[in-house]
Parts: structure tokens; C-alpha cells; sequence
């Protein structure tokens, strides 16, 4: 049995202004329609003997997962909560501990959900291929053949091959990231990978190997787990042994350590979609080099990477630019800076700005909202709410609330009336009122909110009841 092991958490600030803190490039459809965790998933369950992924995620982030999850095709695939960032080593130790509790000491394959891969074909091959490795008590990891030198990775020395029937070896040495011509010297010996973050062992090896050299984690780990409580389709670890644990990943706290780290090549076309100008590899380029998505018109351009998610954008004359354009940013970059655009984001956050943060489109467990105007004393936002679900019984203490439906059914309770509007129907809930929005219908409900008052954030929100156990805002 082959469990993956998910990790749903980071941020991708190097793909700002798509990828948010709170909704980053895993969830988005980068280079296909699928999003980057779906593609994950449904590559994952394509290896020999796989099974229901776990998944690792923050609780920002824990509804994204499970409607990706969802629109997979998969149910009751776990979801293990993080409460604090700890890096991979705690996290792959909670899983351990979780996949330990169901089954017999599965094989656990480790990836991250921002990855994608051109021939996915040898991907499966080459993940199938390190099975009976990893059953012989192995730690792998997954070394990608190099296509040249790069400076952004680390890389991964082979050594001794275990036997002439594998292509799998000893790990020789683990190094950071080089300078150019460290990595020339690299790639030109043939002996060096790139680190994937790509792993495979058995869930109790994994855990032995990691008590042994940093006990700590292994010990804090498990409480999380033990002590950790099922909530929905979540299970949450636990707050205060989570936050206890120390952070490091599995590179520095097991596999620089253990006498048991294999690696086997990978190749495969892999790509961790690290900035704006590997994604321009992903598209279909012009005669000129351009790659354009969205409503996108160039003259005169080369060798752009132009991206549009909700008006027109025309270049003229340009030539080796990243420009992406949403509905509250337009990023304009030299494709040799590329990489310098998390430079942008620390700034932005540095002024208090939301554009880090969020999107336009704030995405929520029942649906999204979008603002579509705001002053000092009035905001007008789009919602749409998903079938069948319902919004928190709550109240405001510094707002008032028209709705009215442009789509749909809505189901309102509104203190003690409970009404139903349809198509053109409007409503009103003065400040103070206890009330509720559902959609009982097939059809994703849309509607028009005017919000007036002396205090408009999200924070003004008191809930009652919440069936998705949420406590504070959102």
C-alpha cells in the first residue's frame, strides 16, 4: 500500500499578484485546468498501489482543500490541520503517526502540491520503481537529472548503486545551494541531482530514523497527534504540542543524517513553478516567443510572458517582460528580475497592504464574495453561495445589509422570520438583527450586498452557530 502525503502549505509569493497568502499558486490552475493540488492528487493515485492521499494543510487554507479535494472525485481523503507553520519534518511525522493508526506501516509518498510535471508518464514509472526500494527499509528521495546549472536548487551527490537490478544509490552528500560554478562542475559530473522534496519510506521507518536524530520532533509530533481532535472532514493537531515542536525540514532533521537515504533519478520534466518565467515555458509561444493567456493583444513584442484574468491587455514594443494583470494589481518585470518579485511583496506588506494578502475574491466554504465598491460609510460587494450551502447565523454591530438576488433561490432568516427570495427579490437586515443566508437550490445563488455604517470590516461579525466550526471572522 502506497499512501501520498500531501503538503498543501506555502505561499508562492514569487508568483504575486495570482498567488496570495491566502489563496497561493497550489490552488490555481497554472498550467492547466486542473489546479496544481488537483494535478498532484490524481498524478499521486496514478502510482502502482496508491491510496487515499493525506493531506497537510494550514487552517487558513482547510476549506480550499477540501473543495479541491472534492471536485477531484475523492471522499474522506484526511486532512490533517497544522496550527502553526513547522516545516516538513513534524508535519510527515504527523502523518506517520496518522497513517500508522489505520493501517500496517504503509509506504508514504511525500510530495509537495506545487509541482508539476511534463511527462507524467515517468513520473508513475519512476515512483512504481522505488517501491521495493523503500519496502527494503530505504528512505528515498527523488533526485531530479539536472537540464544545466542552477543556482536556486540544492543538490543531491550520488554514491554507491545498491545493485545492478535498480537504478537507485546511496546518498553521498547533500549540499546547498551552489554558485554558477559549483554548479557547472554539478551538472558536468553527472553525479549530482537537484533536490525535488520529493520522498518515499515506510511510515515506521520514517519515524525511528527521525526519533533517533532529533527526538524532540518525534516527541512533539506525537502529542500533536495523539492529543489531536477530529473536526468535520478535518483532523487538527494539536495547538500547543504543534507549536512546541521544533522547525526543520526532513533534508536537515532525518535525510543528512540517516545511513539509509537512496536516491533515484527523476526525470521527467519537473518544474516547482518557482517564478513568472518558468511558467512561460507552460504555454503555447508565438512566432516572436510570447506566451499570452487571457485577452491579450501584443504588437511589436518579444519574448513576453503576458497574462490577463480580467480586462484587456495590449503591449506595444515590448520585449522580454513578465506582465500579469488582476483585478487589483498589474505586475510589470524584466524576466531577468523575475525572481526579485517576492522583493515587491515584502514591501507591500511592509505598508499594510491587503494586495498581498488577498484577492479581490475572497473565497469562503460556503462560496466567494467580490468587492465591487467601497467608500468611508458604504460597501457593495457580489456573493455567490454554492448549493445546499449556508452561511453563519450572525450579527453586526456596526452595519446594516440590503440583498438583493440576482440568480438563484435564497433562504433567509432574518431574527425570528424565515423568508424565501428568488430572482429580483430584495431584503433588508438592520444593524443588530440576528440573521442567515443559505441557498437551498441546484444553482449557485448570487446576489448584490450593499453594506452601510459607521464600521464595515469583517471583524464585525458575532456568530451563533457556524457548520463549519468557524469562530472568528471569515
Amino acid at each position: 500500500m502506497i499512501i501520498p502525503v500531501i503538503l498543501c502549505g506555502g505561499s508562492g509569493t514569487r508568483l504575486w499578484p495570482l498567488s496570495r497568502q491566502a489563496y497561493p499558486k497550489q490552488f490555481l490552475p497554472l498550467v492547466s485546468d486542473d489546479t496544481l493540488l488537483e494535478a498532484t492528487v490524481k498524478r499521486a493515485l496514478k502510482i502502482e498501489g496508491a491510496t487515499l492521499p493525506i493531506l497537510l494543510a494550514n487552517q487558513e487554507h482547510r476549506f480550499l482543500v477540501a473543495e479541491q479535494i472534492r471536485r477531484s472525485g475523492l471522499k474522506n481523503a484526511p486532512i490533517l490541520l497544522e496550527p502553526v507553520g513547522r516545516n516538513t519534518a513534524p508535519a510527515v511525522a504527523a502523518a506517520s503517526f496518522y497513517a500508522l493508526s489505520k493501517y500496517d506501516d504503509p509506504i508514504l509518498m511525500v510530495m509537495p502540491s506545487d509541482h508539476c510535471f511534463k511527462d507524467e508518464d515517468a513520473f508513475v514509472a519512476t515512483a512504481t520503481a522505488g517501491i521495493p526500494v523503500a519496502n527494503q527499509g530505504n528512505m528515498v528521495t527523488f533526485g531530479i537529472v539536472p537540464t544545466g546549472p542552477v543556482t536556486g536548487y540544492g543538490y543531491i551527490k550520488r554514491g554507491q548503486k545498491l545493485s545492478d537490478s535498480t537504478e537507485a544509490f546511496k546518498v553521498e552528500q547533500f549540499v546547498e545551494k551552489p554558485d554558477m560554478a559549483t554548479a557547472e562542475a554539478y551538472v558536468s559530473s553527472g553525479e549530482f541531482y537537484w533536490n525535488s522534496g520529493i520522498f518515499m519510506f515506510k511510515a515506521h521507518t520514517y519515524l525511528q530514523e527521525l526519533e533517533k536524530f532529533r527526538p524532540e520532533i518525534y516527541s512533539w509530533s506525537s502529542k500533536a497527534f495523539q492529543n489531536g481532535d477530529e473536526d468535520l472532514e478535518f483532523f487538527r493537531l494539536n495547538e500547543n504540542a504543534f507549536e512546541a515542536c521544533p522547525s526543520d525540514s526532513i533534508d536537515y532533521a532525518v535525510m543528512e543524517h540517516t545511513k539509509k537515504a537512496v536516491v533515484i533519478p527523476l526525470e521527467a520534466g519537473w518544474d516547482d513553478l518557482g517564478g513568472w518565467s518558468a511558467l512561460g515555458e507552460y504555454g503555447e509561444k508565438d512566432e516572436h516567443g510570447n506566451v499570452t493567456k487571457g485577452d491579450v493583444i501584443l504588437m511589436h513584442s518579444e519574448n513576453c510572458y503576458v497574462r490577463s484574468e480580467s480586462r484587456l491587455v495590449a503591449a506595444l514594443a515590448t520585449k522580454d517582460l513578465i506582465i500579469v494583470e488582476t483585478p487589483d494589481a498589474v505586475l510589470v518585470a524584466d524576466k531577468a528580475e523575475a525572481q526579485e518579485v517576492k522583493s515587491i511583496v515584502k514591501k507591500l506588506k511592509d505598508l499594510g497592504r491587503s494586495e498581498p494578502l488577498t484577492h479581490k475574491k475572497v473565497y469562503r466554504p460556503w462560496g466567494s464574495y467580490e468587492t465591487v465598491d467601497i467608500s468611508d460609510r458604504f460597501q457593495v460587494k457580489r456573493i455567490t453561495v454554492n448549493p445546499g450551502q449556508v452561511l453563519s447565523l450572525q450579527m453586526h454591530h456596526h452595519r446594516a445589509e440590503h440583498w438583493i438576488v440576482v440568480k438563484g433561490t435564497a433562504k433567509i432568516t432574518r431574527g425570528e422570520e424565515e423568508i424565501l427570495l428568488t430572482e429580483d427579490q430584495s431584503t433588508y437586515i438592520p444593524l443588530g438583527v440576528t440573521h442567515r443566508l443559505e441557498n437551498p437550490g441546484v444553482i449557485p445563488l448570487e446576489l448584490i450586498e450593499v453594506q452601510t455604517g459607521s464600521y464595515l470590516g469583517e471583524d464585525d461579525i458575532v456568530r451563533f452557530e457556524d457548520v463549519y466550526g468557524r469562530k472568528s471572522d471569515g
